[in-house]
């Protein structure tokens, strides 16, 4: 065994290797982390100078070599990423040891002290790395609105950590990320707008004044347009140009609008009325109603499955002071079933504050296996197959369970426990609760996808 392969053995393994793996980017350290090793810095050795026979050790450059190659990087990754703490920038010792110790670094390294503060650019790139950052800027977030508050709670789900806040919203409703993550648009109650939130700054670039108070929001698949339900008068569905960031029409339509959606294969934007329990769905090519269907009860949160080719199959909608879902045809355009959640044996059932909807929010699994669908009956979630709709199991997550997100990766169910002021964070393969964030007054609705950081 040579001496090299004897100090690989010795580094500390942080976390299942899975773990490190699903949170650090390797074309971001290949392309972003490796160029830090290799700068020279006026009074100090290049990384490289020490680390070619050092622990953590890096690949000795080819004769007349600029830098790694596709192999040597990914050597240097497998190495390095085992040094770090995803998530957790003063966690890992790569970021700690040359940070100067006023800056929150260790007291001594034996390479120096290169960067005197966290806001240093090259500090800022390893962090950037070690949060998970991807090349192009790209991050996986969770987005959980606060519907008593003035903030957005910005979650990275690889930590479960708030690692920032949208603010200066308050009574937000709605949230959603366009397709591309360069913008966050939050409906706003207090204001009667659509607030336009920059994915690189968190901080609100415009104001788009609606038609009248809204509730919920939707963007459409190639983000061309944003569909806000306005709860107010006759009800509408307002429909933003997210190129000249106006409102450029407001579709009428059966009942003040509580909740919005766009189907899964972009046809369609679907709203729902409880003042007229309505469903009223739009044309996206013309931007006109298209039909209707109203149903016995108030129409709350929806969900969609697909046909194999795509197209709209049911949409999984609850509904007023039921504690279920109905499924409705899309085709057909009627109601074919309705799914009672069941009553746990023992459980204390929850009466009080329930704005009646003793069912209040729906995800769909992005593998399309599986629904999730919360009690507020019983403070839980609960787990259906699809597309036969069997009980898979009831989990226990905490007081008014509301709005419910899953990120693009499918292993965690978020879900905003108004009652508790917490995002609670379910492993889906488990279903056990494996983490509860604070997050603000009242999380209601929530979000989960890409932002485009830079």
């Amino acid at each position: 065994m040579t001496s090299r392969t004897a100090k690989l053995l010795l580094v500390p393994i942080i976390g299942p290797i899975y773990l490190v793996a699903q949170s650090l980017d390797f074309t971001y350290f290949r392309d972003r982390v490796q160029p830090v090793f290799l700068k020279q810095r006026p009074g100090h050795a290049r990384c490289i100078s020490c680390h070619t026979h050092r622990s953590p050790p890096l690949e000795p450059l080819s004769p007349g070599a600029a830098t790694w190659t596709e192999e040597q990087s990914r050597k240097n990754f497998a190495v390095w990423r085992q040094f770090v703490v995803p998530g957790h920038p003063l966690k890992s010792v790569f970021l700690r040891h040359p940070l100067a110790e006023v800056a929150g670094g260790d007291r001594f390294h034996g390479g120096g002290k290169h960067w005197q503060s966290q806001e240093d650019p090259e500090w800022q790139v390893l962090a950037g790395w070690v949060r998970g950052r991807r090349e192009g800027g790209a991050v996986v977030r969770v987005l959980q609105s606060n519907s008593a508050g003035d903030s957005i709670a910005v979650i990275d789900p690889a930590t479960n950590e708030i690692v920032g806040r949208i603010g200066d919203i308050e009574v937000p409703h709605g949230v959603v990320i366009a397709p591309g993550g360069e913008r966050i648009y939050v409906t706003n109650e207090a204001r009667t707008t659509l607030d336009v939130v920059e994915s690189k700054t968190l901080a609100v670039s415009k104001r788009i004044p609606l038609s009248g108070r809204p509730n919920n929001v939707a963007v459409g698949n190639d983000g061309r347009f944003v569909y806000v339900g306005i709860r107010q008068g006759s009800g509408a569905v307002d429909v933003i140009d997210t190129r000249a960031l106006t409102n450029m029409k407001s579709v009428p339509v059966k009942g003040e609008i509580h909740n919005v959606y766009v189907t899964p294969d972009g046809k369609h934007v679907v709203a729902g009325s409880i003042a007229a329990s309505t469903i009223s769905v739009i044309d996206v090519a013309t931007h006109t109603l298209a039909w209707t269907l109203t149903l016995n009860a108030g129409i709350r949160p929806m969900a969609f499955t697909k046909h194999p080719d795509g197209g709209t199959k049911d949409i999984i909608v609850q509904l007023s002071d039921f504690h279920g879902f109905a499924l409705v045809d899309f085709r057909t355009r009627r109601e074919v079933r309705r799914i009672t959640l069941p009553d746990p044996p023992g459980e204390h059932k929850e009466t009080q504050g329930l704005q009646g909807s003793p069912s209040h929010g729906m995800a769909i699994t992005p593998d399309e296996k599986m629904l999730w669908a919360t009690s507020k009956y019983y403070d839980s979630v609960m787990a259906y197959s699809l597309p036969d709709y069997k009980l898979l199991g009831v989990v226990k997550v905490g007081l008014h369970p509301d709005w419910l997100t899953i990120p693009p990766d499918g292993k965690r169910l978020f879900v905003a426990a108004a009652g508790d002021d917490m995002t609670v964070v379910v492993d889906i393969a488990t279903r056990k609760v494996v983490q509860r964030i604070p997050v603000g007054a009242v999380p209601k609705r929530n979000a989960s996808g890409v932002l485009r950081m830079e």
